[in-house]
């Protein structure tokens, strides 16, 4: 899950994908992979003191709603932050990602930082992505960023899986009058351009905000508001998603005669 730039919901898209691919039965690990500004301890509510558990020097995921989580919250105190330069914040990652007992999971999602820098490359080349997935909003600004996160993608060869656009519609939670704050269309003119599919178009809203800062995502709060149905059907997507690159990605056999 990445994005071109901060403040599109990516982690929030990134939670609530994980917590749907679970509800359709499938055994799924969460990756914090944004080591400078984690979040996804605050949102799916686990405490500030949890500490994984290390057995055969690997870190044991934390299991919560049904999931397993690994962030660099857990290893770090919120008030220290990660004054990395660039190598060290990709040693980090690469230590959560193969220092971790993930155990059995048919999908893992990472929750990229925004950008296109080391942490991204040191996941596109040391790790085989099934696809990429870009979040974005329909404003132009953040339409070029995501823009620049497919080109690279499709440079380091990562199938891109499709387009989400947050935010894409504001109702009035007084008057229920309808409003596109940041526009409208960029999603779609990006799957347009890309040749690939806009998974979904979800609305800026205030329930979905307080619902993850209180560590219970819409997905299990509230499974039959407006939001929870459109992460499932995203789930549904990408499940097809990933089957059909799996079936186009050559195999290779090695034969000992």
């Amino acid at each position: 899950m990445a994005s071109g730039k901060g403040g599109v919901g990516k982690s929030t898209v990134s939670a609530n994908l994980a917590l749907a691919l679970a509800a359709e039965g499938h055994t799924v690990g969460l990756l914090d992979a944004d080591v400078y500004g984690p979040s996804q301890g605050l949102m799916m509510g686990v405490s500030e003191e949890t500490q994984p558990e290390v057995a055969d020097d690997l870190l044991q995921p934390i299991s919560v709603h049904g999931i397993q989580v690994m962030s660099m919250s857990f290893v770090t105190s919120d008030r220290t932050p990660a004054i990395w330069r660039g190598p060290m914040a990709s040693s980090a990652l690469q230590q959560l990602l193969t220092q971790t007992n993930w155990q059995n999971v048919d999908y893992l999602i990472v929750d990229m930082p925004p950008g296109t820098g080391d942490i991204q490359l040191t996941m596109a080349q040391n790790v085989p992505l099934s696809g990429a997935i870009i979040v974005t909003t329909p404003q132009d600004i953040a339409r070029l960023d995501a823009c620049k996160g497919i080109e690279m993608f499709r440079k380091v060869e990562v199938p891109l899986l499709g387009i989400i656009e947050n935010m894409s519609l504001h109702t009035c939670s007084v008057c229920g009058h309808q409003e596109a704050i940041f526009g409208t269309g960029g999603g779609e003119q990006i799957a347009q351009d890309y040749s690939t599919y806009l998974l979904a178009q979800l609305p800026l809203s205030m329930a979905v905000r307080e619902q993850s800062d209180g560590g219970v995502p819409p997905v299990l709060s509230d499974p039959d508001g407006e939001v929870a149905p459109l992460f499932k059907q995203i789930a549904v997507a990408v499940h097809r998603q990933i089957e059909e690159v799996e079936k186009t990605t050559p195999t290779i056999r090695i034969v000992d005669d």
